[in-house]
């Protein structure tokens, strides 16, 4: 490994390592027995960026974490767990904290959430939109009204798609691209295509969702950072639910017209 791929590798490393709760000390510490094996504490400080002094603080709290043992030798020594094994026990802690975290927030959240909105809500942030409609797919009772670009259809809204249809729920799918349409028949082959008015060859427009007539929601791309390639672009939606909220009103309109006059079409 060249010198700077192996700086870059302990920099990564030190700054998830704080991510996951060490303290900066730790997380260069235990980076630093990482690449020695093992060692003492003026071998990490030799190594790592942090005061021989303060390596036995450190040290203290990666053995407190199961993450590093210490020999008691003269002077002592220090040991860290095998990356598979630290990967799994940052794993497992880290599970149990979001559990823990769910459970709380159950505990606090209102039991008479509010269904019936005025106005919107918006959402930035392409995989933040994607994290919105895999969440109101999988709430649906009886229907998913959905259309998308190529770029936006992703393996978990596909497979959120599958599982809605496979619990029962009405997957109605507007006119796409052939190639959005040939993924979707494969992972759905029970949704039932309907032809749109929309034309987004020439637009843009991201993803169109209504759920059970009550939930809405429609993106278009943005300029974006270049963090999603191969395009810089980037995604912001807007989203509604209620009977008589105006963007479900709006766009319950607009389907319901579409799906009304494709249905009509198909029994003459």
């Amino acid at each position: 490994m060249s010198g700077d791929s192996s700086n870059q590798a302990r920099s990564t490393a030190v700054k998830q390592l704080k991510a996951l709760g060490l303290s900066t000390y730790a997380a260069r510490t235990f980076v630093a027995l990482v690449s020695l094996d093992e060692g003492t504490a003026q071998d990490v400080s030799e190594v790592a960026d942090v005061p021989r002094t303060r390596v036995y603080d450190a040290a203290d709290e990666l053995q407190d974490r199961g993450l590093v043992d210490v020999k008691q030798s003269s002077p002592q020594r220090y040991w860290a767990i095998s990356t598979e094994t630290a990967g799994r026990h940052f794993e497992q802690e880290y599970d149990h904290r979001v559990t823990v975290l769910t459970d709380a927030l159950d505990q606090l959240a209102s039991v008479n959430r509010s269904t019936e909105q005025q106005g919107v809500w918006t959402v930035t942030g392409r995989d933040t939109v994607t994290e919105r409609v895999v969440d109101f797919i999988s709430s649906a009772d009886d229907e998913v009204v959905f259309m998308t670009i190529g770029e936006l259809l992703t393996d978990e809204v596909a497979k959120c798609l599958s599982t809605a249809n496979d619990r029962g729920v009405s997957i109605r799918l507007a006119e796409m691209s052939q190639s959005v349409e040939s993924r979707l028949e494969q992972d759905v082959p029970d949704a039932q295509l309907f032809e749109s008015v929309w034309d987004w060859s020439d637009t843009p427009a991201g993803r169109l969702l209504m759920i059970d007539q009550n939930k809405t929601l429609v993106s278009v791309l943005v300029g974006g950072n270049g963090e999603h390639p191969p395009e810089p672009r980037d995604e912001t939606a807007i989203w509604g639910a209620g009977q008589t909220n105006s963007l479900v009103v709006i766009l319950k309109a607009l389907f319901t017209w579409q799906l009304d006059n494709n249905r009509d079409s198909q029994e003459e």
